[in-house]
């Protein structure tokens, strides 16, 4: 019995990566709580593996009294002196050892519910600790069943879940098929620990570079962000922190083969590899590749960039179905407006035509308020005196007649289209208003036929 459970304790302790103090207090646990059913939950029962005898003992306290009131919980002195330690005085706890052997099945079947209890929970703690520290981490694992629309993958200790939204369009499995996946998230549920994997997120894009790309994982090349739409296009950034290492030829590898295994393992996903720089009108530039960019117009409050970019060129960087602008924003983080240059020029056309017609601005001024940012005369006549007198070029005088011309010439402009509104109104509600003249069906002359005579078939036949 001894040598048994001393190597039961050690089996289980290698299989389940369980440390022995667990086990053991978990048997101690089992043991106290099975003695308390058997004999009493009132009593003060302790337990205590002894490794040499390879058994739990059970102890029960009592206390030294004179006179006995109970005798689960009390002892008397006498017998305490006799039976259990000659030194024993009045208020003393002393320890009896139990008797195991009288235990019943009941109270052994408890017992090792307890223990496979604990052991489950210890397990439980031992792997959520484990892949806790691996989250942001690729994992390989086997396709194991399919609950709903949602991939249970076994990763060998345990069980994670690859829900539909973390899935890959078009994507297909099969059980037993091998899968790598990202790990999302590691939660602690009632169930055990959850471990949530995706294919979607970028951040797999970046560790499969980084096992790719051996600069990557040295810290010689690092890549700033990443964007994704699964399935279709991807765009990483890249800067190479020696001068000699050119970051996008090392994650293009010799012939392709470093890209061309990050695209075999994302299904023929393509990527585009931007090299990452502090400035970021190049760095949107070059986000836009495969795109030329011909000017480029920043606003820092509301942190976005207008991309104009020749006519022929317009189709390319918004891409299909505008992946292409779209994957370059969230790489850089600027909202990004991309319009061909025809389309430029004729906003800028209407804006100084607009802002021309205000009375007191000439050309000149005109154009200082358009660089300024505003685009119409209903723009300028929104905005406060304050950010008028800000416009460079303008001076305090010109900026307070430009900012009372606005809004009077808008306020007028109006109200001339509401009277122009309310008198077309009345005129289609008296029924005088103007209407189309009534086009009449173009009258045909009717030409009168009648069958063709033998003389006529006969100068047709010759004809022919």
């Amino acid at each position: 019995m001894q040598q048994d459970l001393n190597r039961v304790i050690e089996q289980v302790s290698k299989e389940k990566g369980i440390d022995k103090s667990i086990l053991i207090s978990a048997l101690e646990n089992a043991m106290v709580s099975a003695a308390k059913k058997m004999f009493g939950h009132q009593r003060k029962i302790e337990a205590q593996y002894n490794p040499d005898l390879g058994e739990v003992e059970l102890f029960e306290a009592k206390t030294v009294v004179e006179q006995v009131n109970d005798p689960a919980l009390e002892v008397s002195l006498q017998e305490a002196r006799d039976n259990l330690d000659p030194d024993a005085q009045v208020g003393d706890e002393l320890l009896c050892k139990l008797d195991t052997s009288s235990f019943g099945r009941i109270a052994a079947q408890a017992a090792k519910q307890n223990i496979v209890q604990k052991v489950r929970d210890a397990e439980r703690e031992i792997i959520y600790n484990e892949f806790k520290g691996r989250e942001g981490q690729l994992v390989n694992g086997i396709v194991q069943r399919f609950e709903r629309k949602n991939i249970i993958v076994n990763l060998g200790r345990t069980d994670a879940i690859l829900p539909e939204k973390e899935q890959v369009p078009r994507e297909r499995y099969r059980q037993s098929d091998r899968v790598r996946a990202y790990i999302v998230a590691v939660e602690m549920t009632s169930r055990g620990p959850q471990i949530i994997l995706s294919r979607t997120h970028p951040g797999m894009l970046v560790k499969l570079f980084e096992q790719e790309v051996p600069e990557i994982y040295e810290g010689i090349v690092e890549v700033k962000g990443a964007a994704r739409e699964p399935g279709g296009r991807a765009k990483i950034a890249v800067v190479s922190h020696d001068p000699d290492v050119d970051p996008v030829g090392a994650c293009v590898g010799m012939k392709g083969t470093r890209v061309q295994a990050v695209v075999q393992e994302l299904r023929g996903e393509k990527i585009d590899i931007v090299h990452w720089t502090a400035d970021q009108a190049a760095y949107v530039c070059r986000a836009l590749a495969p795109a030329k960019v011909s000017k480029i117009i920043i606003d820092d409050e509301e942190h976005s960039m207008e991309v104009i970019v020749p006519d022929d060129q317009l189709s390319l960087a918004i891409g299909k179905r505008g992946q292409n602008v779209r994957l370059a924003a969230r790489l850089t983080g600027w909202k990004i407006d991309a319009r061909s240059e025809s389309e430029a020029e004729e906003e800028t056309r209407r804006a100084r035509s607009s802002l021309g017609a205000i009375p007191g601005v000439n050309d000149m001024v005109a154009e200082l308020i358009y660089q300024a940012g505003f685009k119409s005369a209903e723009e300028l006549a929104e905005a406060e005196l304050e950010t008028i007198l800000e416009i460079e070029g303008i001076g305090p005088e010109k900026a307070e007649t430009v900012y009372k011309s606005s809004r009077e010439y808008v306020a007028e402009k109006k109200r001339k289209e509401e009277e122009e509104k309310a008198k077309t109104a009345a005129q289609v509600e008296t029924g005088s208003a103007p209407t189309k003249p009534e086009r009449r069906p173009k009258e045909v002359e009717k030409i009168e036929t009648r069958p063709p005579s033998s003389a006529d078939l006969s100068r047709m036949w010759h004809k022919r």
